[in-house]
């Protein structure tokens, strides 16, 4: 959602890589543990465990939301499902919120964010609905123009805030704050203002942004996004919505967040090379692609297309590969099906081309190789990477150039 807001800023900043993405109900059960304002809430993959939890919020509405880490659930739709059930149900009834839980648990829920089979939902979250006077947009995220936190702010929270950045970009304000110093009362207050809070309300939203800026550092976040952070009616503030995402490299200090990860909606090759420390990213084509980088990838991707082919999927390595990454990376993205070619196109700077070889040989002897390969290898030790795949005596396509490559992948391919 921030991209927009990125773009508008001219920070120039790259989407880092994240493994980990949290469901709404972990966003909230780290915003209660920081001291954040969240609705009274509970999680349940059943109507019975929701009844078992149930409790009493008051005369106020039950918002019941399908738990999938896609987002649009609001105007998703749930395949065979029950007209007027999408994947947030609010009513004031508690027997509706418990008949809504199992049209949702079991079922296959498509958003704007999912594929047309959409995602099978296991858990809900049953929530507090609050009466909201207004609704603002507050994310602290890592700002490489400023070399550390900023946050953005803007009054008009509850939609689209990429939306918001392109039509009225004056409604949005970005602060930086200093890592060292940490966010000033100054600051909060600030932001606070410029969110339009008034009043007693002021402070107490000045408060709460400064404890979303120290659950940010305090967890090793690269974003917080609350959309929306509302004032109620009777004078509260709250985090209604929460997005989390993580430095993955702070796993090993983190440990209590990196338990909540959970790979039910991700590709199974994808977390297969995630084990190795490779990076794997599905298509609809037939053309595996092999390679170091994720310049290089899309170069390669690029001349598959412009020769007439479509790629399957790519497979990045990085520089530390070893062989044993090398035979699990051939046999993950040999894996699909309706792979009829398989590219590999390495440009050995930190990258050992011999090393890269060893694995590809080794791969294709144990696992068979019943489509054509095609090897595009430059760089370190390259001459005698080649001689290891000659002397292997496998039917191995080799190429000079990426374009004489992915030619030579293409055409390979059965009429």
């Amino acid at each position: 959602m921030l991209r927009a807001v990125v773009r508008l800023s001219k920070t120039g900043a790259k989407a880092q890589r994240r493994f980990l993405n949290l469901q709404e109900f972990q966003s909230k059960e780290i915003l209660e543990k920081h001291g954040c304002s969240v609705q009274k809430f509970v999680v349940a993959a059943n109507r019975k465990e929701a009844e078992e939890k149930w409790m009493s919020f008051g005369n106020h509405e039950y918002v019941v939301k399908a738990q999938i880490l896609a987002g649009g659930r609001g105007k998703g739709k749930f395949i065979d499902g029950t007209k007027g059930i999408g994947g947030v149900y609010i009513t004031k009834e508690k027997k509706e919120a418990l008949d809504a839980i199992d049209e949702m648990i079991g079922k296959r829920l498509v958003t704007k964010q999912t594929t047309e089979d959409g995602v099978r939902v296991d858990k809900v979250m049953i929530a507090e609905g609050v009466d909201i006077k207004r609704e603002t947009y507050l994310a602290v995220l890592m700002d490489r123009e400023s070399n550390g936190p900023v946050v953005v702010a803007s009054p008009d929270g509850g939609m689209d805030i990429e939306a918001v950045a392109e039509k009225t970009p004056d409604r949005i304000f970005k602060t930086p704050i200093d890592i060292q110093m940490g966010m000033t009362e100054a600051q909060s207050l600030k932001i606070a203002k410029e969110l339009q809070f008034e009043g007693k309300l002021l402070g107490a939203a000045a408060t709460e942004i400064k404890r979303l800026y120290d659950l940010f550092i305090a967890v090793d976040a690269t974003q917080v996004e609350i959309n929306p952070l509302v004032e109620t009616a009777d004078g509260r503030v709250f985090c209604v919505d929460a997005k989390m995402n993580f430095d993955d490299s702070a796993s090993y200090r983190q440990k209590d967040i990196f338990a909540y990860e959970t790979f039910e909606e991700h590709d199974p090759r994808e977390v297969d090379a995630h084990q190795f420390n490779l990076n794997y990213i599905g298509m609809d084509g037939n053309i595996a692609c092999l390679v170091n980088g994720a310049g290089l990838a899309m170069a390669t991707m690029d001349l598959i297309k412009l020769h007439g082919g479509e790629p399957a999927n790519f497979l990045d390595v990085g520089g530390a590969v070893t062989e044993d990454a090398v035979f699990n990376a051939v046999r993950i993205i040999t894996s699909d099906p309706r792979v009829k070619c398989v590219l590999i196109n390495i440009f050995g700077g930190i990258v050992n081309c011999a090393t890269i070889a060893n694995g590809v040989v080794n791969a294709v002897n144990k696992i068979g190789l019943k489509v054509p390969m095609v090897v595009r290898l430059e760089g370190t030790n390259v001459d005698a990477a080649k001689q290891i795949m000659k002397k292997s005596g496998l039917k191995i396509l080799t190429a000079n150039n990426l374009d004489e490559a992915a030619a030579k992948a293409v055409e390979s391919l059965p009429k």
